[in-house]
């Protein structure tokens, strides 16, 4: 089974009306420096309309502290150096002022890969190769990560999101994307040395819940550490996506110690840079709105103390006909709405904006 990303998003409308301005400064009194755990989602609206940008962010200020701003590699803007100006930049200087306005802090994740199917890239111009060896690719990558520190200065920087399903398609590119992890890690550090700087692996394949065939005879609940290990030292926290509905029937499967293995095997701080439980069946997957809250309860009773920020990715479920619709105009294969299906309905809230009961669970941990 494929993991896929809620990468999809209709947020460079907000480029319409967030014009005029420099960068907002980051605030003084950062969440990250509270001691607690932060709570966010992703800026994915719940139907593909500029006002429904825009109510997200306020219903995100109600229940959040900051917008995890996870953008594909424009590759071409950012090859020839940091430097310039691009449709990218300003898009991405807009949803910074659009959180700010909100009294939202953020997260950047730089990604490569496409979020519907994390085992090939996105966007790569013709002509490039497909490997994290190209040095053009290496070049862009880099740059991008080098201008969202000097533009943003990010308190966490992600450098790649689900890596281990990647490692796991093409272990032969996998010590090329350490090294260039490493190297934009160094680059990082000596400019902003408080960056906390990870990359993301999915939990649940990470746990062997769904083998596939090129990870040979690996056993279920049985983590592939090794995949996160190879990026020590240079790791400041060890982060994972999980969507456990399309590992167990309920809410209530899930392991007392599905989580629980993270904390004995790095003293480092731990996150949730993406995750959910359907509140409805979908696919081949079951869910309710009762098992979305035993999720809830199930994350914070094992792993709640040592989480420094933790996203649900959805905080209001899709309008699948507004997306769909979005989707075809835009050329996207169909597939790719059928896909996106399977994650409508992990928000907190339902495409009309009324709460679900795992709303109040989320927030009252949010107020401790």
């Amino acid at each position: 089974m494929r993991r896929l990303l809620l990468a999809f998003s209709i947020l460079l409308l907000a480029s319409l009306a967030c014009n005029g301005g420099g960068v907002p400064a980051y605030p003084e009194n950062s969440i990250f420096d509270s001691g607690k755990t932060a709570y966010g989602f992703f800026p994915s609206p719940p139907e593909a309309t500029l006002e429904s940008i825009f109510q997200l962010y306020e219903d995100m200020s109600q229940h959040g502290d900051f917008v995890l701003i996870q953008q594909n590699t424009a590759w071409e803007d950012f090859v020839h150096g940091t430097d310039s100006e691009s449709q990218t930049r300003t898009d991405l200087i807009n949803q910074v002022k659009l959180a700010h306005q909100n009294n939202l802090e953020y997260i950047f994740v730089i990604d490569a890969l496409n979020g519907l199917n994390r085992k090939e890239f996105i966007g790569l111009p013709a002509g490039w190769e497909a490997s994290f060896a190209n040095p053009d690719v290496r070049s862009a990558y880099r740059n991008y990560a080098l201008w969202v520190v000097r533009t943003f200065h990010p308190r966490y920087l992600g450098l790649a999101s689900e890596i281990n399903t990647y490692m796991d398609a093409f272990p032969n590119d996998a010590q090329n994307f350490i090294s260039l992890y490493n190297e934009i890690y160094a680059l990082v550090k000596a400019e902003a040395p408080e960056t906390q700087i990870f990359v993301s692996f999915q939990w649940d394949d990470l746990n062997n819940m769904f083998p596939q065939p090129e990870e040979g005879n690996r056993q279920r609940l049985s983590p592939n550490w090794e995949q996160i290990e190879a990026f020590e030292p240079n790791l400041d926290v060890w982060a994972i996506s999980t969507y456990p509905y399309f590992v167990f029937p309920s809410g209530k499967d899930i392991p007392a110690d599905y989580y629980t293995p993270l904390l004995s095997r790095t003293s480092k701080p731990l996150a949730i840079a993406e995750s959910g439980f359907s509140s409805q069946p979908v696919g081949f997957a079951q869910g309710s709105e009762e098992d979305q809250v035993a999720y809830l309860n199930t994350v914070h009773t094992q792993l709640g103390p040592r989480l420094v920020f933790w996203v649900n990715t959805l905080l209001t479920d899709f309008n699948m006909d507004s997306y769909a619709a979005e989707m075809a105009k835009t050329g996207r294969d169909p597939k790719d709405a059928e896909a996106l299906a399977n994650f409508a309905f992990i928000g907190l809230l339902n495409p009309d904006r009324s709460p679900k009961p795992a709303l109040e669970v989320w927030d009252e941990f949010r107020r401790r």
